[in-house]
C-alpha cells in the first residue's frame, strides 16, 4: 500500500493495488500543470485509488477532450491524470506519495517536448 497527500495536507489517499508502470511524461501541458520539466506519474487501477480525506477540496480540470487532471483547490498540488476511455486507470502524481516509491521509471513519454535547458 502507498499513501500521499497533497502539499498542504487537506487532500490524503491510499492506493490498495500494484503499481503497473511508472511514467516521466514531457508533453508541454504536464509542464505547465507541474510548473516544471515533466510529470511523473504512478499508473494504477482506478478502483485502488481511496481517497482518504479531503475529497471535498479536489479540483477537476479537463485539459483537453478525454482527460482530466486533478489538483487540490487548496495548495494548487497536481494529483491525478485520467482518461475518460480508460477509466479504470488512473495515473496518480509520484511526486505526492508520502510512502516513497522505490522503483524505478519504466516510461518517457513525449521526449520531443523535453526542455532544451536540462542537461
Amino acid at each position: 500500500m502507498y499513501s500521499g497527500s497533497c502539499l498542504c495536507g487537506a487532500v490524503r489517499y491510499e492506493i490498495h493495488g500494484d503499481i503497473d508502470r511508472t511514467s516521466i511524461c514531457w508533453c508541454t501541458m504536464c509542464q505547465k500543470q507541474h510548473g516544471a520539466a515533466n510529470g511523473p506519474y504512478a499508473n494504477v487501477a482506478s478502483s485502488a485509488l481511496r481517497i482518504t480525506g479531503g475529497a471535498d477540496a479536489i479540483t477537476r480540470y479537463a485539459s483537453s477532450p478525454g482527460v482530466e487532471r486533478a489538483f487540490c483547490g487548496v495548495c494548487g498540488a497536481n494529483l491525478t491524470w485520467q482518461m475518460a476511455e480508460h477509466s479504470d486507470r488512473i495515473a496518480v502524481t509520484l511526486g505526492t506519495f508520502d510512502t516513497p516509491y522505490e522503483g524505478l521509471v519504466t516510461d518517457e513519454l513525449h521526449t520531443d517536448s523535453k526542455p532544451g535547458w536540462l542537461p
